[in-house]
């Protein structure tokens, strides 16, 4: 996957929008105490991600990569009812154009870990990547290794 340098994840949101041929939002939103800090909500159209407003930036881009990474997985919710989706959404989305929605509360645990780990591995990456010259440890080889990842600047 390419990573956009300087690295953020709303240019890698614009680089996997373009690959995919369909767009994806990035909405800020104020969910309070709800402890809901990202969605993600895909309709026929577009992937829409909404992360929490009133954190910090550094958070705001953890959050925004955890929810591209459930992009990036397809990872799959039970669908909510239109009144759940009002409710934790906004009142003038459409019920009906939702086809499936991802909030901390309604996935697995085997996908919030999932998720939560590709965020934290495109973050490595991109860390990694920003630094001229860097090399990989050993272990950080095998791992690229077994995923079949390319070395820092072979991409």
């Amino acid at each position: 996957m390419p990573l956009p340098q300087p690295f953020d994840a709303r240019g890698l949101c614009r680089v996997l929008a373009h690959e995919r041929g369909r767009p994806i939002t990035l909405t800020p939103m104020n969910a309070h105490d709800s402890g809901v800090l990202g969605l993600w909500v895909a309709t026929d159209q577009t992937d829409m991600i909404f992360y929490e407003a009133s954190t910090t930036p550094p958070h705001q881009e953890h959050i925004i990569l955890h929810e591209l990474a459930h992009v990036l997985c397809d990872h799959h919710a039970a669908r909510l009812s239109a009144n759940e989706l009002t409710r934790m959404l906004m009142p003038n989305l459409d019920p009906v154009m939702v086809q499936r929605i991802l909030g901390r509360t309604t996935y697995q645990a085997e996908q919030e870990q999932e998720a939560e780990l590709l965020a934290s591995l495109i973050t490595q990456r991109a860390q990694r990547e920003a630094v001229p010259g860097h090399r990989t440890s050993a272990v950080a080889d095998r791992i690229n290794a077994v995923f079949d990842w390319p070395e820092p600047g072979n991409d």
